[in-house]
């Protein structure tokens, strides 16, 4: 199939096919990620994503401006897809009748670690690979969002040290989803969330200790 021109517009035969922008961004940023886990971003060309988005160079460059747009495009809809998962499963608890603080907190981190695996090549991407400069600090910036809303979830008043504790959480489940995305094979992703899963509610009695965080502790958690 030729390559679209810059607005979505392919040659078929003697007739043209119009697609919509977003399917055409997609089609890129699609093959824009299978690029980039291959290659890294610095070794990354975008005539390989051309070749495998059947896009033309035009069109990416209207689209995304520039490889580093590219990227930045690519992170958005991760980021995006990743607070998706993770509300879902927070509001799925919520509709089962959950109330507690940490359970939902948990709820979430289940949702989205249980997501890593068929995501891992992103993990790799972003969190392991190499990026363009700036990014560092835009995953900063996320990092504290995804740090405020845990805080706001379990309901925790702004004191330093609840500020540590949920930052603590939250980090470990971050550093988690590392680990599960290097898993062999999806069964052993499957053990090493539920490991990891465990270990969270461990932390369930520290949290639970602080100011402001009323949450249920079971009484096998407090031995």
């Amino acid at each position: 199939m030729p390559p679209p021109t810059p607005s979505g517009e392919s040659q078929t035969g003697g007739g043209r096919k119009w697609r919509s922008t977003e399917i055409v961004r997609g089609e890129i940023l699609d093959a824009a990620r299978e690029v980039f886990a291959l290659r890294g971003f610095a070794a990354a060309g975008i005539n390989e994503v051309v070749e495998r988005s059947g896009a033309s160079v035009g069109s990416i460059y209207h689209h995304f401006g520039s490889k580093t747009d590219l990227f930045m495009a690519l992170w958005e809809r991760h980021h995006a897809e990743q607070v998706a998962i993770v509300r879902k499963g927070v509001r799925d608890a919520q509709a089962a009748g959950v109330t507690d603080p940490f359970d939902l907190l948990v709820a979430g981190a289940r949702a989205y670690l249980e997501a890593t695996w068929s995501r891992r090549d992103l993990v790799r991407i972003f969190q392991d690979g190499d990026t363009p400069p700036g990014f560092t600090e835009v995953q900063r910036r996320s990092g504290r969002e995804w740090l405020n809303r845990n805080f706001r979830l379990l309901g925790a008043t702004d004191e330093p040290v609840n500020r540590v504790l949920v930052w603590l959480v939250t980090s470990y489940i971050g550093e988690a989803r590392r680990e599960i995305s290097r898993q062999p094979t999806p069964r052993a992703a499957r053990e090493q969330v539920e490991a990891m899963l465990e270990v969270l509610e461990r932390m369930r009695p520290l949290l639970a200790s602080a100011t402001g965080m009323r949450l249920v502790v079971r009484d096998d958690e407090t031995h």
